[in-house]
């Protein structure tokens, strides 16, 4: 079966190539153009290219100017300034989703959880605990990577 449909497959994309015949272009005595796979008799007739051309490749757009912070003093302090927020930022998510990880698998790996309120211990329900979970892998989702 296998070898049938491969061989069916194969027919079949060789066969546009071999159905690609000639075509042929002629104007008759009353000006009308007629297209053809014979040319004919007694007529001038020219080929006709039938063949798809190829998409024309662009030029890429220039790059866009770039400002230079190496020649303003001041951007470049700018600059310096708000990479360190960034990467103060971004260590700072890290360690919540540290956080929010290892909450969520001490969740799904402990039905027990207990917890204080009001100076009183008490365990967390069920309910409470599929909320937790819930809560927690929302958060994940949204916030770490």
């Amino acid at each position: 079966m296998r070898r049938m449909i491969l061989t069916s497959s194969l027919l079949l994309a060789l066969s546009t190539s071999a159905m690609a015949s000639q075509v042929y272009k002629w104007v008759d005595e009353q000006g009308v153009t007629h297209f053809g796979s014979q040319p004919p008799q007694g007529q001038q007739a020219t080929s006709v290219n039938t063949s798809t051309a190829q998409p024309k490749t662009t030029t890429p757009p220039p790059p866009a100017p770039t400002f230079d912070s190496v020649a303003d003093p001041k951007q470049a302090e700018y600059d310096e300034k708000v990479k360190k927020e960034v990467a103060h930022t971004e260590a700072e998510l890290r360690k919540f989703c540290d956080s929010m990880r290892s909450n969520l698998a001490q969740l799904n790996n402990n039905p027990r959880v207990e917890f204080e309120v009001n100076g009183e211990v008490r365990r967390m329900t069920e309910e409470e605990r599929q909320k937790q979970i819930n809560d927690a892998k929302k958060s994940i989702s949204e916030n770490c990577k």
